[in-house]
């Protein structure tokens, strides 16, 4: 059997900052992996001061996010893909998205090609993100609505058929990688091994604002190993991560101490499986030499 997984994000970057590690250790075990763009980040800031190509962002931030994205692609051995849509921008609250953009497309439009992506590649497995987005940006909840949305359709021979022959998804999962309980175990081992690092500040900040969110995940991937992936990632999308990123680069080893997973919450599943998991594919094969057994 030839596993895949198919990842759903809003914008280029978001893949590296979440799931990125789990991709790369998936390919390594063999297991097809395509990311799926919805948009171009085309609204997208500059939020690295000491970017390089900052001409090049300044004139044409679409044209440097798509190289950004390639390199981001090529850092984790995933397929990609663009969905095509425009970004809508994070307007302040009352104020409308950009004109056209992904937010804006009828659910109905917008699904058929992700369908057409679903049944071409026909995964076992799929990931995206809560009905809040992760956090509220309209092309984030969006990708959760056209994840839904599609992977139900997919399976339907009724819908859109003209996007080719109906596949069934196995598996859905929420992405949970920034949740509290790691935030938490990572500003222990900070303030354990470096009491005096800027980092410590950064991260409290980020916990105050994320509060006493509850720890949704159900399935904690051992990716530990691939988190230099997940950085070198990253650094590709040098437009939109810092160089001193609080969340990702410090220590390897402080980080493998601190939390050597990555976090996801099933969802939706159609194959039989244990809580908790470490495999997103449990339940899809239970072959103890293949797939599973490499993840124990």
């Amino acid at each position: 059997m030839t596993l895949r997984l198919l990842a759903v994000h809003a914008h280029p970057d978001d893949e590296s900052s979440k799931g990125s590690a789990t991709y790369a250790l998936y390919r390594s075990l063999g297991v097809e992996v395509l990311v799926v763009s919805c948009t171009g980040g085309e609204q997208g800031s500059i939020l690295n001061e000491q970017l390089e190509a900052r001409h090049h962002a300044e004139r044409d931030i679409a044209g440097l996010r798509v190289l950004e994205m390639k390199r981001a692609q090529e850092a984790l051995g995933v397929d990609h893909l663009w969905l095509g849509y425009a970004d809508s921008g994070l307007p302040p609250e009352g104020e409308p998205v950009a004109v056209n953009g992904f937010a804006t497309i009828p659910l109905e439009t917008s699904a058929e090609p992700l369908v057409a992506i679903i049944r071409r590649f026909r995964p076992q497995v799929l990931v995206t993100y809560d009905e809040n987005g992760g956090y509220p940006h309209p092309d984030h909840i969006r990708s959760h609505e056209i994840s839904m949305a599609a992977y139900r359709a997919a399976s339907d021979p009724d819908r859109y058929p003209s996007a080719g022959e109906p596949w069934r998804i196995d598996k859905v999962y929420y992405d949970r990688i920034m949740n509290t309980a790691r935030l938490k175990s990572m500003l222990t081992h900070l303030q354990q091994a470096d009491a005096e690092s800027p980092l410590i500040e950064r991260l409290t900040e980020m916990l105050e604002w994320m509060g006493a969110r509850p720890d949704l995940a159900t399935t904690h991937v051992p990716a530990s190993e691939f988190f230099p992936h997940r950085d070198a990632a990253l650094r590709a999308h040098a437009s939109q991560v810092p160089l001193d990123s609080a969340f990702f680069f410090w220590p390897h080893e402080l980080q493998v101490a601190a939390w050597p997973t990555e976090d996801f919450q099933l969802i939706e599943s159609r194959v039989e499986t244990t809580m908790p998991e470490n495999d997103l594919f449990a339940g899809v094969t239970d072959d103890e030499t293949g797939l599973v057994g490499a993840l124990r």
